[in-house]
């Protein structure tokens, strides 16, 4: 279920329509305008960099680094072949917002790339999708063919000197290959697993070049900046914070779905969109980031606006923006199992801290939520968690960490509960 409120990825879009993701309803909504407007005005490479940082967009695959600084950093006079990958690996629990951008609109991600390589001096691109959306990987590739058959990519865009060939890459459902360098090298046909940085995949990423790399939604919000202007975008948000976002909203509400919304606001509005909590229950907590992101208690999430620095001056992080509510019936314990479970499973097993640490981080809460737990448990899921954050090559053992101790931090007396309560069934 996807829900337009105020957005520039979606603007427009009738979701009810089943042919609203074809070339024909894109063009009705203002689609490749903002291609004709580069190729026509000969907008300099320079001027749409200039307009993408003005508009404040951040990487919305849950870094949020600006996108217009990350396009600078491409060596536009290096002598060979660059490249622009999309990262549409989504799959963070609780994120499917990508999806959706893949089956209602695509040709906005298209349009987005197309512009990204015309900026950057890039003619070759890739879009690395999901292992298990392949529905989606079919659509996509139907967009492709209609994109060339127009004269929007392909050789000698729109009768211009440009030239750009964008290609779809079907993954395997790996979630560290969303992970950047995991990405690339699986695009390159080897095991997903994450590089050693420096170098820095603008300097050294695809087959060794020069590779610009970023979310579905980021691409996605290009064309709007390009056709509207980067400060209307920015004015859409906030400072820092610039133009819409979509949420994922996932857990006790009445009505899951994507949401996309201005950043700045208030939790308590998206909420409400969701038709507030199910069943009459009682907020308790939210993961307002995905699933590595920290844990944030009820009365914390209230007073937050959604956007990256209110999440992160309150603990936590925007992530990809997959919002997980749970209400007053959740064990915290058991949730956390869940997720250390996830994290122990799809570590890559590349770097000891990760591949040794996420097995205990599982076992030990495993142990307590079954009502086996000591005391001692706690603090040694601390140590643990110290010896794998900041020590592995990607942020996958940081991910594995944070929920750990975003749950101690919030809710260690439910921790503390279990493990009393096994102390006694022994006599202890």
């Amino acid at each position: 279920m996807t829900v337009y409120v105020k957005g520039v990825v979606f603007e427009g879009v009738n979701f009810e329509d089943p042919n609203c993701w074809r070339l024909e309803e894109y063009v009705k909504r203002g689609g490749y305008a903002a291609l004709k407007k580069i190729i026509n005005d000969k907008i300099t490479q320079d001027d749409i960099i200039a307009e993408m940082k003005t508009s404040s967009l951040r990487g919305r695959g849950g870094a949020g680094f600006p996108t217009g600084l990350k396009w600078s950093f491409m060596p536009r006079s290096f002598p060979g072949q660059k490249y622009l990958v999309c990262n549409t690996d989504e799959g963070e629990p609780g994120t499917f917002k990508d999806l959706d951008i893949m089956v209602y609109n695509p040709h906005a991600l298209i349009e987005g790339m197309i512009i990204g390589g015309y900026a950057m001096g890039i003619t070759v691109g890739y879009n690395y999708i999901h292992g298990e959306v392949f529905e989606a990987y079919q659509r996509f590739e139907e967009a492709l063919e209609e994109a060339r058959a127009a004269g929007f990519l392909g050789d000698n865009i729109l009768g211009s000197d440009f030239c750009f060939q964008l290609h779809g890459h079907h993954g395997y459902g790996a979630y560290i290959c969303g992970e950047e360098t995991a990405l690339l090298e699986s695009l390159e046909g080897k095991k997903g697993q994450p590089r050693f940085k420096p170098p820095f995949p603008a300097s050294y990423g695809l087959y060794g070049k020069p590779t610009t790399i970023n979310n579905t939604e980021t691409f996605a919000s290009v064309p709007y900046i390009i056709r509207e202007g980067g400060q209307k975008f920015l004015e859409l948000g906030k400072p820092n914070n610039g133009g819409t976002k979509l949420f994922s909203v996932s857990g006790h509400v009445n009505r899951p779905g994507n949401y996309e919304i201005p950043l700045g606001t208030p939790f308590s509005e998206l909420l409400e969109m969701c038709g507030g909590m199910r069943d009459g229950k009682k907020l308790k907590a939210v993961i307002p980031g995905g699933s590595s992101a920290p844990v944030l208690p009820a009365d914390v999430m209230m007073q937050c606006t959604m956007d990256y620095d209110s999440i992160a001056k309150a603990g936590s992080m925007l992530g990809s923006g997959a919002v997980i509510v749970m209400d007053e019936t959740v064990c915290m314990v058991s949730a956390l199992e869940r997720l250390s479970y996830f994290y122990h499973e799809e570590s890559c097993g590349q770097c000891t801290p990760c591949r040794e640490g996420t097995g205990w981080l599982y076992r030990v809460v495993h142990r307590i939520a079954k009502g086996e737990g000591c005391p001692e448990d706690l603090d040694l899921l601390s140590r643990v968690g110290d010896n794998i954050a900041g020590r592995t090559i990607c942020a996958l053992g940081d991910a594995a960490v944070f929920p750990v101790r975003g749950m101690l931090k919030h809710f260690r007396h439910e921790f503390e509960d279990l493990i009393n309560k096994a102390q006694k069934a022994k006599g202890l």
